[in-house]
């Protein structure tokens, strides 16, 4: 189909993620954890010592990783990123929005959503005709 993204052909594909330590952690011990042979792993930890470059480069390189399906990435962390995030318009890897425990969802700053919003607004526009 035309405007799809590839993933990797041995028919597997990983979740990356970018989080705080408490997500992170959990997602590990749920399995999600995965370290190449160059050491490259599938996530960022962000604490109070890591930079917006850092959180930048990591997107980038998740984003561009041919092995990844979906990154998943703390709200409050998409936000430091936004110009990225909202920018990012390939289908795969998907970028989903979640919340953390000390920062709640917020789906007003949600890009995915409100791009869905956007959709289904136009379409019901257009059915009106």
């Amino acid at each position: 189909m035309a405007g799809r993204g590839n993933i990797a052909a041995n028919n597997s594909a990983l979740i990356a993620i970018i989080a705080d330590e408490d997500t992170v952690t959990g997602f590990l011990m749920a399995g999600v954890g995965n370290v190449d042979l160059r050491k490259k792993t599938n996530y960022l930890l962000v604490d109070n010592k890591t930079t917006v470059k850092q959180i930048e480069d990591a997107f980038k390189e998740f984003t561009a990783r041919d092995d990844i399906a979906i990154v998943l990435i703390s709200q409050y962390i998409a936000n430091m990123i936004r110009f990225l995030v909202d920018s990012y318009n390939k289908p795969i890897p998907a970028i989903l929005e979640i919340p953390s425990k000390d920062h709640p969802y917020d789906p007003a700053s949600d890009s995915v959503l409100s791009r869905v919003k956007y959709l289904f607004s136009s379409d019901s526009s257009t059915d009106r005709r």
